[in-house]
Parts: C-alpha cells; structure tokens; sequence
C-alpha cells in the first residue's frame, strides 16, 4: 500500500513540474523559439504516429460563408452519428425539413470505405480572450478532423473524400426545404443580405396523381422526366449540356401551371419563376441564370406576353425618340417608364438556353407556357431548345375521370355516359370542370355536382352554338358588304371607262367639224 503511494506521489511530482516547464515556456520563451521547437517536435511524433489527420474548417474563404465541404460532411455523418456517436447535437440548418444531429464535439465516430477504416471526430478551438465580433469564425473555429493510417493515403485522398462530398450533397439535397424563387429587380442585387432571387417555401400539392388529363400523354412525361434525372452520364456521353426543355401550350385555364408543380414534386426539384419584365438587358439575364442551382425547373409563363420578341420595340423606340419631350408631368411619367422597360432580346434568351451558358451548370429544365404558340418565334421553341412540346387542351372523358375520382371519390356514375357525349361535343377547359365538380356546401352531394356539371356543359355548347351562329352572320355580312362594295367599284369602273368613251368621241367630232370649216386656199 505504501509502495502505491509513493508512486502516486512521484507521479503527482512528475506532472506538476511538467505543467510548471510548460507554463514558463509559454510564457516567457520568444514565439518565434516556441514555433521551432514545436515543428520539431511534431516531425519526431510524426516519425513514430503512423496516422494521417485531415482538417476540414467550418469558415474558409469568404467571411460569413460556412465551407461547403463542411457543410457536407455534417450531412454525410449526420446519420452514421445517430447510430454510433454517444454525445449527440442537434442543428437546424437553413433548408433543411428537420433538425439535424451530428456527433458533439470531442466525439469520435469511425467509418469503413472499400474494407479500409477512419475515423471523424468533431472540434472546436474557443478563443482565449472575450471579445465581440461581426464574424463567427472569429470567435469559435469548429473542424472536422478525418484520421486514416498513412498506407491508406491515396486512397482517401483520391476516392474517399469525393465520395463523402457526392454523398453529403445527396442527402442535403433529399433533406433540404423546396424553395419557389421568384428573381428581384437588379437595383436590389446588392448589399448586405441582398440576393438576385427571393424565395418562399414550395408547398404545390399537385402530382400527376391529380392532374386531370389523357392517361397516356400523362405516363409520357413522367417517363420523360425520370429518364432526364436519371442521365448525367447519357447526356455526358453524347457531349450536350444537362438540361431540357419543355413548351406547355394551349388555352388560359387548361393546367399549365399545375403541370410545372407536378413536374417539381415528381422530381423533387425547386422552381425558379422568371419575370423577364424586371430584367433591364441581356446580361442580367445570364447573370440571374448563372445564380441558379442544379436539381430546379426555371420558368417563364406566357413568354409571348412578358417581353416583344418580334423587333417592334426597337421599331417603335426609334420612333418615339424622334418625338419632343412633352411637358405633361404625367406623360413625361409614361415616357420614362418606356425608356426603362426590359431590353432583353430574342438573341440574348436563345444564347442562356442552348448557347455557351447553357452548359454552366447542369440537372436544369426550362419551360415556357404560352396561351398562343403561333406567336411565338420558330427560333426560340425549335427542338434542342423547347425539346419536348406539350399541348394540353380542353378537357376530355379521362381527365373528367380523375377529377371525379379527386373531387367526389367516385370511379363510376349513371350520369357518366351523358357527360362523356356533351364533352366529346363541347370545349369546356378543365378548371371549368373543376369548378362545377366542386361541391359549394355541405348539402352538395355527388348527384348535385354532377347535374350541376351537365348543366354547365350544356350552357357552353349553347353559348358555343350561339357564338358560331353569330360568327356565321357577321361573316356573311362581311361578305355580302364586301360583294357590294366591289360592284360599286366595278359600276364606278364602268361609269369612268363609258366617261372616258364619250370624251374620246367628243373630241374626234369637233376635231371633224373644225377640218370641215377649215377654207382650202390654193
């Protein structure tokens, strides 16, 4: 017992001298001896630690910017921690639905890639004095630290750090808060927090379970779409960027926008609305495409509406800067906003969705939707650019079905006959069905919403019997007009050729009278 003791108190002796060498080293020796004793010391421990260690920092670069390493890794290890860390800590992270745990600092957890084994474990440096800083990586600086044996170097360094990056990104992405984005004029581009898009959370319920359309056009896009998320290596292999585009056309109310939420919703993808009225020129343009992120659809609806594609603009500014200022206040208003109207041109949106641009980025598809596809320029919708038209009509039996299904659970009804031959007879868009199907109150069964829908549908087909008839007789009238103002013309014709006749015999009588008058002198 004494003899444990003793040792106790020779070990005890060891470590305050120790602590007390240490203490005046750091305190009284020059730094710059501190630095070469400790790289010395460092090279002999590493002379006999047969281990690699790998630093990932929170901050680097740019202040105020989390790494994107970083931010990975803690994605990458946020499941492995849940089931093997001890110490555990949770994070809300921007986008992301729910809390993320990660392991706590001073934690260790290992890992196996290709039978080899690391090990991550998590830290912090704390600062030594209190201070207050604008900056987060001023006051704490958090690292991961990746530890491997050194005959696994080219391996790690080579494979497996790619592989937790592609990893870490992947479960973000299936974690992360799907965002609406919607672009900001450029004068708030700038300054502290500011950004070239703002964004709400993307909560469409439509899936292409709701859309009511042709079952077969249905399973084509959803075909389309997964085959196009799904072929980073096909479009790598045959040299085209990984995009594609998409036209959805046809009349106001025929579910243009709900097929853009269901397009989202399949794949998983963010929505970028873009307004090309608040972009000034081409390259704001490029510069907002440039700041949109992979896995999004981008939009722009009824693009035959949103800027002059035609060169009527340029036409007519020509025009008008030929004109005087004119001195009314509000006039002059009228006039400044023309000048400051978008200059985007058909050159500059073609050169961002297929040109050089085009390829700054990747796992992107565009959609234009337009009421109106003959307004459009060839140019802008030809295939390669707009590669998939989609023409989505007036409502059919099929679409009727799902809606009847959605809207009242029914997949069968006496009525069904009758509202399929007034269908195949009448134009009646979808959200005109879904309006009738809708019940308007507790008391609206699936009989009440069904005759109310046949009674809407007869409306229209006699509305649209009454317009065609209307149609009918103001073209009748206009050809009837039309033949009598051409049998004016020809009258008028006839009246100046009979005119022109009489004239000319006129002339050739007094032309004879006056040869007959004429005395001959010989």
């Amino acid at each position: 017992m004494a003899m444990v003791g003793e040792m106790w108190s020779h070990l005890g002796s060891t470590m305050g001298t120790l602590m007390l060498v240490y203490t005046v080293f750091t305190r009284f020796f020059p730094h710059h001896l501190q630095a070469s004793f400790e790289k010395y010391f460092n090279r002999i421990v590493r002379f006999a630690y047969p281990y690699v260690e790998i630093t990932f920092d929170e901050f680097t670069g740019e202040r105020m910017k989390r790494s994107e390493a970083y931010s990975r890794i803690k994605s990458y290890l946020s499941d492995k921690s849940t089931a093997s860390a001890k110490r555990l800590k949770a994070d809300v992270v921007e986008d992301s639905q729910s809390p993320v745990l990660s392991m706590d600092y001073n934690e260790e957890i290992t890992d196996e890639f290709q039978g080899v084994k690391v090990w991550w474990s998590a830290s912090r440096i704390r600062p030594t004095t209190q201070m207050i800083s604008w900056y987060p990586n001023d006051d704490e600086k958090k690292y991961y630290r990746l530890t491997v044996h050194k005959r696994h170097r080219e391996l790690i360094t080579q494979s497996y750090i790619s592989h937790v990056m592609m990893e870490g990104k992947e479960i973000a992405t299936k974690k992360r808060k799907r965002k609406l984005y919607s672009n900001n004029p450029s004068q708030n581009w700038h300054g502290y927090r500011r950004s070239k898009w703002s964004n709400v959370l993307f909560e469409h319920p439509a899936t292409f379970d709701t859309l009511a359309m042709d079952a077969k056009l249905k399973e084509e896009i959803k075909n389309d779409l997964i085959k196009f998320s799904k072929g980073k290596d096909y479009y790598a292999r045959i040299g085209k960027a990984w995009k594609r585009g998409y036209l959805l056309y046809g009349p106001p109310g025929t579910g243009k926008s709900s097929m853009i939420a269901a397009m989202a919703n399949l794949l998983d993808y963010d929505v970028y609305d873009l307004e090309l009225t608040a972009v000034k020129e081409n390259t704001e343009l490029r510069r907002l495409l440039l700041d949109t992120s992979s896995k999004s659809i981008i939009v722009i609806e009824d693009i035959d509406c949103s800027i002059d594609l035609t060169g009527q603009r340029e036409k007519k500014k020509e025009k008008d800067g030929n004109e005087d200022e004119p001195s009314d206040p509000v006039t002059k208003r009228v006039k400044e906003e023309e000048k400051n109207e978008s200059k985007v041109t058909l050159s500059g949106i073609l050169n961002c969705i297929d040109g050089l641009w085009s390829s700054c980025g990747g796992e992107r598809i565009i959609v234009f939707t337009t009421n109106y596809v003959e307004k459009l320029d060839p140019a802008l919708i030809r295939r390669g650019r707009m590669d998939k038209h989609i023409e989505l009509s007036y409502c059919c039996f099929d679409a009727f079905k799902v809606f009847a299904k959605n809207y009242l659970e029914i997949d069968s009804h006496s009525l069904f006959g009758e509202i399929e031959s007034l269908l195949g007879e009448t134009n009646m868009t979808p959200a005109d069905v879904a309006e009738n199907l809708m019940p308007k109150s507790d008391y609206d069964d699936v009989e009440t919403c069904l005759k109310r829908l046949v009674e809407a549908i007869k409306d229209a087909k006699e509305e649209a019997k009454k317009k065609a008839e209307d149609e009918a007789r103001l073209k009748a009238g206009k050809e009837e007009e039309k033949q009598k103002q051409k049998s004016v013309k020809e009258e008028k014709e006839q009246s100046g050729k009979d005119d022109k006749e009489v004239k000319e015999n006129g002339v050739a009588l007094e032309a004879a009278e006056v040869k007959e008058t004429v005395p001959i002198n010989i």
